[in-house]
């Protein structure tokens, strides 16, 4: 019999993380937004909040280890609703840049800021116009396949920078279609929340020449 699994509570989530509680009446003010905003601009799948601690807080949080110690710059790549990186933004004191072309979705990300009193900065514009910035980290979450999300964070990476993709089922096949175009060195862990995807991490990214 197929079994479906209880939604996520705040305080499951929280050890799960294993975060500071002191932390959770800023993502339960996020959260509270995302319901309220979901109502006139499609933020998110309706579905998932049937049980967003896990679909979306604790999937993104799951990247805090994987962050460099200090404040790195992380960049988030087709931010949508925020999902990494605003959630990274709450967590940690990194200095996080939500990319986002969708006007109305970089309203909602500003409210949320204001709301929570996060500091990030909101890039209004379309991943391949962004000029001037470099990360230590870059984040995505079901922004595009693995070789197109080379392509945007490639030009925004430090030299020592490091990727860190939220993917799904097709990973093994993203892999085979990116080794055509890139030499990487890569990580995986299976993701905490989603029990066909994983955590990638991407280095050393080096486009191939030739055939």
């Amino acid at each position: 019999m197929f079994h479906v699994k209880p939604p996520l509570t705040p305080a499951a989530f929280q050890q799960a993380a294993g975060i500071d509680p002191a932390r959770l009446p800023r993502l339960q003010r996020y959260l509270d937004l995302l319901i309220s905003w979901q109502a006139r601009i499609n933020l998110v799948g309706r579905a998932t909040l049937h049980d967003p601690w896990r679909r979306h807080f604790l999937d993104s949080a799951q990247l805090v280890p994987w962050l460099p110690p200090g404040r790195p710059v992380v960049i988030d790549l087709g931010s949508g609703a925020g999902f990494p990186g605003l959630v990274l933004a709450m967590l940690t004191e990194a200095d996080v840049h939500l990319v986002e072309s969708d006007q109305r979705k970089c309203v909602f990300l500003h409210e949320v800021a204001r709301a929570t009193g996060t500091a990030l900065t909101v890039h209004n514009q379309r991943i391949e116009a962004l000029r001037g910035l470099a990360g230590d980290v870059v984040t995505a979450r079901a922004c595009a396949p693995l070789a197109r999300l080379l392509d945007y964070a490639a030009p925004l990476l430090r030299p020592a920078g490091c990727c860190l993709f939220l993917k799904g089922r097709t990973l093994a096949t993203e892999l085979t279609e990116a080794a055509e175009s890139w030499i990487i060195r890569t990580d995986q862990r299976p993701s905490l929340t989603d029990p066909a995807g994983a955590i990638l991490k991407v280095e050393a990214l080096r486009r191939r020449h030739g055939p």
